[in-house]
């Protein structure tokens, strides 16, 4: 029989490389087949320069290389899962439910990579690790993204949209009684990227991109690439960046301030064309604390715009990773073939016992 409460807890690592997301998580789910949830003790560990270069490096890697670079992420996100673990007591967990680091997305080509998936990762931990929610995707012909909206539909269905900005921008909704999600654009992978040049880690509520002028030439550019105009299920990944924005940004000759300014614009253009007027957002992800970002969507198309508290702001796809580790362990669907168009709904993911 299955059971009715899990404590769990939930990983996420994002392209933007802020960190690795930690959310100690509480599910329980009603007769009437309602999830609900609870947050216990919750963090995100930045990553040392050394990480970030590594990660932002991997795509480039040969093959005995990148095998070594999973060796290495797994083992240094086993520390810093068990020194968390360590430092809040917390035990009798049902399940550690973990996405790994995204190195290569290429599902057209049938591949997709999350490093820290390996079977060390439970022998390190002493414990049941769900990892890996991906890979199956791709195998049945699907995108392998977005893995989120399983939790939007079964946590957050009061919202007409749930709109994540993180690394990339995507989004979820019921349409004619199914489930829809997709990439929209690179968001803080792209901004976080120019902030740094100027000697900031990311633009701090959207200041910067509000100190720049928005260059009309680039920002129609940006506006025309194939990707916008193709129907869904689509994602993106860091190589998609690499080849289609940078090369644009570079070509340019505007300021950093500027470029921010138009990217920004960018992003807010792109993501009004998925929403109806007046609809109710939920927005989460580090994009959410970019007022210039936020103003400039709702200056665009009025909307009712959800932005929760900061812990589920910061931490929803972490919980949500959670929540997919739960759905594995009951053998049911964490994945649906309405959002990646695989060839049919199916429950993904590895399982390491203890």
């Amino acid at each position: 029989m299955r059971k009715k409460e899990y404590h769990v807890l939930g990983i996420m690592s994002g392209t933007s490389l802020d960190g690795i997301d930690l959310a100690e998580c509480y599910f329980s789910i009603s007769d009437a087949n309602q999830w609900q949830f609870r947050f216990g003790e919750t963090t995100t560990i930045p990553y040392s320069d050394d990480w970030k270069q590594r990660l932002s490096e991997g795509v480039n890697l040969e093959e005995n290389d990148l095998q070594q670079l999973d060796v290495d992420y797994t083992a240094y996100l086993g520390e810093t899962i068990s020194a968390f673990l360590n430092k809040n007591a917390i035990s009798g967990l049902d399940a550690v439910c973990s996405h790994g680091h995204t190195i290569l997305h290429q599902p057209h080509k049938g591949v997709t990579l999350q490093i820290g998936n390996l079977p060390l990762l439970s022998e390190t931990l002493d414990q049941t690790v769900v990892c890996d929610f991906r890979v199956c995707d791709v195998a049945l012909g699907g995108q392998g993204a977005p893995l989120v909206p399983i939790g939007d539909k079964l946590l957050f269905a009061e919202y007409d949209y749930c709109l994540n900005l993180g690394g990339f921008a995507n989004c979820s909704f019921d349409k004619d009684g199914r489930r829809i999600a997709y990439d929209i654009c690179p968001v803080n992978i792209v901004l976080n990227k120019l902030a740094e040049k100027l000697g900031q880690s990311y633009d701090d509520k959207g200041k910067l991109a509000s100190e720049g002028k928005v260059d009309d030439s680039l920002l129609r550019k940006l506006n025309d690439l194939d990707f916008y105009s193709e129907t869904a299920p689509k994602s993106l990944g860091l190589e998609w960046v690499k080849e289609h924005i940078w090369p644009l940004l570079k070509e340019s000759d505007i300021s950093i301030y500027d470029k921010l300014a138009t990217f920004t614009q960018h992003i807010a253009q792109q993501l009004v064309l998925q929403f109806e007027e007046n609809a109710s957002v939920f927005i989460t992800g580090g994009g959410a604390y970019n007022d210039f970002l936020i103003a400039s969507l709702n200056g665009e198309k009025k909307f009712r715009i959800h932005i929760p508290d900061t812990i589920l702001l910061e931490f929803k796809e972490a919980l949500v990773f959670g929540l997919l580790g739960v759905l594995r362990l009951r053998e049911e669907v964490n994945c649906l073939s309405s959002v990646t168009g695989a060839k049919y709904d199916h429950t993904s993911g590895r399982v390491f016992l203890r």
